[in-house]
């Protein structure tokens, strides 16, 4: 396809930027809609009078359709979308990318998103659509599932399907949760996911982080020590990373823990583990859910993070080797390249 593409630019090269201005007028429609032409301008970065002119195209085609409200992609529309999804990486140099980012992190699959999550927040979206479709092809039938919390993790759950017909899918909260707004907790994602997919799901009310004392009292009741049995034993884990020090000041960390995370140059944190720029943990944070130990017995462990101030984090947490997937977008990837490359 690389061949075929470069071939195209040669010959004709106003029909890429054509075909490329009209995909992201349908994809923005797609996202978006209802949406109006002024924010359609907006989102794509055309003048009104081209995104104009590719509506009218769109809507003759019939890929489009148009009410007072706003435009709506048609079912026509978001098949072309599909179709289209490999062609448009490929002329974007997504692929090319993705392939970079297997070979700095050696793993075995990497999935890029256009766009950068910190600046768009449409790009978690796509984050997400790109993690349940990647879901899709690996899930089977009477699977548990483990998920962290977050802002991005919120996001697969915002755009899940069904995953397949006639299946069985118990969701569980990968960890307790930090007191972070409720609609990016954990148990508020999973149990959204499970009501999207007709799914099971367990909860966990734990608060993290918890003292040594407490923590020897939780995992003992009999309610919390069932679901974490169900956690450890999760066939499939989903997880976002947290740029340490943003992470540390969300759970209320003393100032001298936090002084002491700064010394030893933390850049990451994942499952309560603090990580510096080496991938080596610097600080352990007594939580009830997934270790790091625990990975190596998980069949599919995906990793979902974006943005360019996560190049360094996702830098760092990939040189544990604990994962096998990752699903991030094009700002995190070339910051990471740049990180990787110093």
């Amino acid at each position: 396809m690389r061949n075929l593409i470069d071939l195209q630019k040669k010959l004709y090269p106003d029909l890429l930027e054509i075909m490329q201005q009209r995909y992201a007028v349908l994809h923005s429609v797609d996202l978006f809609q209802p949406i109006g032409r002024r924010g359609l301008a907006e989102h794509t970065n055309l003048t009104e009078r081209i995104v104009r002119s590719e509506i009218e195209f769109l809507h003759k085609q019939g890929f489009i359709h148009i009410t007072s409200k706003g435009m709506h992609s048609t079912k026509e529309g978001k098949i072309l979308l599909d179709q289209l999804a490999d062609f448009m990486s490929e002329i974007m140099g997504l692929s090319v990318l993705e392939k970079q980012i297997k070979d700095k992190l050696q793993i075995s699959n990497v999935i890029i998103v256009p766009g950068n999550s910190d600046k768009h927040e449409w790009v978690k979206q796509e984050l997400g659509k790109a993690c349940v479709g990647y879901l899709k092809q690996i899930v089977k039938s009477e699977i548990t599932i483990a998920v962290t919390g977050g802002t991005t993790m919120a996001a697969v759950a915002d755009v899940m399907t069904p995953l397949e017909k006639d299946s069985n899918y118990l969701f569980v909260p990968a960890r307790g949760g930090i007191g972070e707004k409720v609609e990016n907790q954990a148990n508020t994602i999973v149990s959204e996911m499970a009501r999207k997919t007709n799914g099971e799901y367990r909860l966990l009310y734990v608060p993290d982080p918890l003292s040594e004392s407490t923590y020897q009292t939780i995992i003992n009741e009999p309610s919390v020590n069932e679901t974490l049995q169900q956690i450890k034993s999760a066939d499939v884990v989903m997880h976002g990373i947290g740029d340490a020090i943003k992470m540390a000041e969300r759970r209320k960390t003393s100032e001298s823990l936090l002084q002491e995370l700064k010394e030893k140059n933390a850049v990451s944190e994942a499952f309560g583990y603090y990580f510096n720029e080496y991938g080596s943990v610097v600080h352990k944070v007594r939580t009830v859910g997934i270790h790091l130990e625990d990975l190596v017995n998980i069949n599919h462990v995906i990793t979902i993070a974006g943005g360019t101030s996560k190049g360094q984090a996702i830098a760092s947490y990939f040189k544990q080797g604990k994962t096998d997937v990752l699903i991030t977008d094009e700002a995190a990837a070339k910051q990471l390249l740049r990180e990787t490359s110093l």
